[in-house]
């Protein structure tokens, strides 16, 4: 191994076998409840929530730790009304064909359309973008490494924390996403729109569509050898 600085782990936490289980039971449970929701409340959500739910996502692995990812938390009604009138003009071309005959089939037992009042009705949108260069400081300019797997698993990490919170969310990925580096003031020569997260409260009338209840099961989705 080659020399390099560290220190000791100093915060893992061993449990019994059977607290481990427990706890990934609980884990698993509060997972289960984890729904994305299209009917938002506009109900405020401090900043502090969000702002916490973000730090948590930051705390993801990635390439040589260089953390290439930017959150981009909105709040303001004119910069989600932007994002509305935008993201639904690429979803009606969307709709309208572009997407292909196959593509809108899979989609319509989730009743998605064209319309996307959330954008404006939720409290928050996060926009989150991905970096080609960085490191881990804020003024490096090195070449970052498994960009798309490092915002992924952030991405995960701060759906669970959001829904960990209290919170309800929905992914959102317009195509193509660019009108996000504009509306948001992002560097476009280094970063790229990865993915739009709404966050908030839900609907008094929220529903979730019974097909997003249909989960494979563990034989289906895992091998042990």
């Amino acid at each position: 191994m080659q020399d390099h600085q560290s220190v000791p782990l100093s915060d893992f936490i061993e449990y019994s076998q059977e607290e481990m289980l427990h706890r990934a039971q609980t884990f698993l449970d509060t997972s289960k409840r984890r729904h994305s929701i299209r009917s938002f409340s506009n109900k405020p959500v401090p900043k502090e929530i969000i702002e916490t739910c973000i730090k948590a996502a930051a705390t993801a692995p990635s390439g040589a730790n260089h953390q290439p990812w930017h959150f981009v938390a909105i709040n303001s009604m004119d910069v989600k009304k932007k994002i509305r009138e935008a993201a639904e003009d690429l979803e009606r071309s969307f709709y309208q064909g572009r997407a292909g005959e196959e593509w809108l089939d899979a989609l319509k037992p989730l009743g998605t359309d064209d319309q996307k009042p959330y954008l404006e009705h939720a409290p928050w949108l996060i926009a989150i973008f991905s970096q080609k260069k960085g490191g881990i400081h804020a003024e490096d300019k090195n070449t970052n490494y498994y960009v798309h797997e490092s915002v992924g698993i952030a991405t995960g990490f701060l759906i669970q924390a959001l829904h960990h919170s209290g919170l309800v969310t929905l992914t959102h990925t317009p195509k193509p996403m660019s009108f996000l580096t504009d509306i948001c003031g992002r560097n476009k020569d280094n970063e790229r729109p990865y993915m739009l997260i709404i966050a908030g409260y839900p609907a008094n009338d929220a529903t979730v569509p019974e097909h997003a209840l249909v989960k494979k099961d563990i034989t289906e989705v895992s091998s042990f050898l």
